[in-house]
């Protein structure tokens, strides 16, 4: 199942993309989507349902967070082993954690706003983990019963607050507006049969800057939500985004940074594409 929210900022409405492609619209049936409808049993009535019984939605409306209510962004640095090098880094022992400030949060195509002081902003495919059902101290092997679902999310850096200003705070950088693309849509668990062999890539300005897979995660999906469960009890609606694989602005030689006008497109295998347009703050 792939669920979504569209319309205004706001203003979204629930709704599901049906296998033809073509938006359902769900809120005759249910307000919104809500943490408490990415419980297994909620997803289970939302199954059910038969999408050719749903009203279409007309046009290409804008595409919302799929689901409201997040209660953590969770994010993991370094997790590609080619990124790591890529980075001259050496492989982290456990997973490097920060948070994105949930004011960061948007559309999957919304505009990506420049902040006034930005000097190096950059871009990050990733795979992101929604969590479905209270989660502390899981083990690896029952963690993937937690996920309600993947998402596709582009983890913006202004590089300048993340490393030179940062204060050794990696989150100084990952949090301004606009800096959380999620989307376009929620893909339930069901349809992803392995999610460490999910192809991904990003284009800048149609050029090809990030070509990767999952597979080269160093702490695999089931290992991030135990270990992330070890810490913080993860709620309905919580989001982990995995890391990203080489291809970063930062690791070009010589750096090379976003500037206003530009075009960022990204995708992960089944998971649909997002297009980002960079404007002035």
């Amino acid at each position: 199942m792939k669920l979504l929210r569209y319309g205004p900022p706001g203003q979204e409405k629930p709704g599901l993309l049906d296998a033809a492609g073509t938006i359902r619209d769900l809120s005759g049936l249910l307000d919104d989507l809500t943490p408490r409808m990415l419980a297994p049993e909620a997803l289970e009535v939302l199954r059910a349902i038969d999408p050719e019984r749903l009203p279409k939605v007309s046009g290409a409306p804008r595409l919302g967070v799929p689901w409201s209510g997040v209660g953590k962004y969770v994010a993991i640095g370094l997790n590609y082993s080619d990124h790591a090098a890529e980075s001259g880094m050496a492989l982290p022992v456990e997973p490097t954690m920060f948070t994105k400030w949930l004011s960061c949060l948007c559309g999957p195509n919304d505009d990506t706003i420049m902040p006034a002081e930005a000097t190096k902003l950059d871009w990050e495919v990733e795979l992101g983990i929604v969590i479905g059902r209270r989660a502390r101290q899981v083990s690896r092997e029952a963690a993937l019963d937690y996920v309600a679902g993947y998402v596709l999310a582009n983890d913006i850096s202004e590089r300048s607050f993340q490393i030179d200003r940062s204060g050794g705070q990696w989150s100084k950088g990952k949090g301004f507006d606009t800096f959380g693309p999620v989307g376009p849509w929620l893909v339930t668990r069901d349809e992803i049969a392995d999610p460490q062999c999910l192809d991904m890539w990003l284009d800048v300005n149609g050029v090809r800057r990030q070509t990767g897979s999952t597979s080269k995660m160093i702490f695999k999906c089931d290992e991030l939500v135990a270990y992330c469960s070890r810490v913080m009890t993860l709620e309905p609606g919580d989001l982990i985004i995995t890391g990203t694989p080489p291809g970063v602005g930062l690791g070009c030689k010589p750096p090379q940074f976003l500037k206003v006008g530009d075009v960022v497109e990204l995708g992960v295998a089944g998971l649909g594409q997002q297009r980002q347009v960079v404007v002035s703050g």
